[in-house]
């Protein structure tokens, strides 16, 4: 989920940007701009950072086991070679 104290700052430097002749009360200027800025970040298709970090972590480990897997494979590949006496194509069956 989004930090709602990072929408209220940026709706705050937001507020103190806009002239002083066209500012509402602040706390008004302040609101109207948070609001926006949540109404636009909702529509927005985003992840929490937590839930980034679990499913790097699932990503990492998924590569772990398919390297794993790999290096198994190329052993076995190998084994088989030098068993059937190393002739492409052919099967030890």
């Amino acid at each position: 989920m989004i930090d709602l104290n990072h929408i209220d700052d940026l709706a705050r430097r937001l507020s103190e940007l806009v002239p002083p002749g066209l500012r509402q009360s602040g706390e008004e200027l302040q609101a109207s701009f948070r609001g926006a800025l949540q109404a636009g970040l909702s529509r927005l298709d985003l992840v929490s950072r937590e839930e980034f970090e679990v499913q790097r972590a699932v990503l990492l480990r998924t590569r772990e086991k398919l390297e794993a897997l790999e290096r198994a494979v190329a052993e076995l590949e190998t084994r088989l070679a030098a068993a059937d006496g190393g002739a492409p194509g052919r099967s030890p069956h």
